[in-house]
């Protein structure tokens, strides 16, 4: 069956439905990542968005019941060059043709996926729609440029639990996690290095999280603008100095926003997991998993009591801060890195020692 993506600024590109038929839109973006496509999947973070993958074949080890990041898929539409037919790995349980079907995410493939990358690198990430249903392009421009896009837009509680929750029930350290879209590997690393992890949903006040007596504070990834979760910047804002926090992705932006700073929309942002970073406190440098289109505008910041810890080798934003005199820090990528890789696990054991500090 034929399949259009249309881009708000016109551009067409015509291919094959795969997947769940109909319209989706959504955020049109790109991810470098070979392998890793079920975690992309399922990774909360992605609400909202249609994402492209730039490796020519993608599905070919099929799906699984054990590699979900969150409940469901929670992207609007899947781009591919090619999706497999043939599901070839021992722990398939079905193809990524029957997985779209099965949780109705429209998909296209045989598209130039390598133009499409090209443009919006050059053009930026824009506003799209899929359709398997209506092909006149003028209607399709239409409907992505109505389409209301990310900036401004809350998504953190549509992906948010709905009430509290144990990951595990045993652990030396108590750790609540404030779930804005958490990936499962978070909680799973946590809990490998003896936490006993709280699931709390983003409304949860600051009062209400330092009344469960936590040894440490996680504030997860998620989708959408930070700046938007007013809510969730405020609980952080309370909770500075009470007791040891740690930051991924959406979590380090929200923490750089109730720290005084600001952030600001990337040009086509940060997808994959090839992406180096350079740790400045050690002047190594790690491969990392990305996933996030704002970043923290370092310079934003009160340098006498923030410091940048991390940056992109790429393109130079900042991809971690340390507050000088509070047990807080944050990175930008993911260090819990499922599907890989896992140079950056190292800051989970951080989290582990401020935690044994703080005691």
């Amino acid at each position: 069956m034929k399949a259009i993506l249309a881009l708000e600024d016109g551009t067409i590109f015509e291919g094959k439905s795969f997947g769940a038929e109909g319209e989706s839109l959504g955020e049109v973006v790109f991810n470098t990542s070979m392998t890793g496509y079920q975690e992309i999947l399922t990774d909360p973070s992605y609400k909202n968005q249609i994402v492209a993958m730039t490796y020519p074949l993608i599905g070919n080890y099929g799906v699984n019941d054990e590699d979900f990041e969150s409940q469901k898929p929670h992207l609007s539409g899947f781009v591919v060059l090619e999706s497999s037919r043939i599901a070839s790995n021992w722990r398939a349980q079905m193809t990524l043709d029957q997985f779209l079907k099965k949780y109705n995410v429209v998909g296209i493939e045989g598209i130039d996926t390598r133009a499409l990358t090209l443009h919006i690198r050059n053009t930026g990430a824009m506003k799209g729609i899929i359709s398997t249903s209506d092909f006149n392009v003028k209607n399709l421009i239409k409907k992505a440029n109505d389409y209301e896009g990310l900036v401004g837009i809350d998504l953190v509680k549509e992906v948010t639990c709905k009430k509290t929750y144990e990951w595990n029930t045993e652990g030396k350290y108590k750790v609540v996690l404030i779930d804005c879209g958490a990936k499962h590997n978070i909680m799973r690393e946590l809990a490998k290095r003896g936490c006993k992890v709280t699931v709390v949903p983003a409304k949860t006040t600051s009062d209400d999280i330092l009344a469960m007596e936590p040894d440490g504070i996680m504030l997860s990834n998620g989708p959408g603008d930070p700046a938007a979760v007013t809510y969730v910047i405020e609980t952080v804002r309370h909770l500075i100095g009470k007791t040891p926090i740690f930051g991924i992705c959406l979590g380090h932006q929200m923490l750089g926003q109730a720290l005084g700073g600001k952030t600001y929309k990337l040009k086509f942002g940060h997808r994959g997991a090839n992406h180096p970073v350079k740790n400045l406190q050690t002047e190594k440098v790690e491969i990392t998993c990305q996933n996030h289109g704002f970043c923290v505008d370092i310079d934003s910041l009160n340098q006498e009591e923030v410091e940048l810890t991390h940056v992109n080798l790429n393109d130079h934003t900042s991809e971690g801060l340390r507050h000088k005199k509070y047990p807080v820090f944050s990175v930008q990528h993911h260090p819990e890195s499922s599907a890989g890789p896992h140079d950056s696990r190292y800051l989970f054991d951080q989290f582990i020692e401020l935690m044994e500090q703080h005691a």
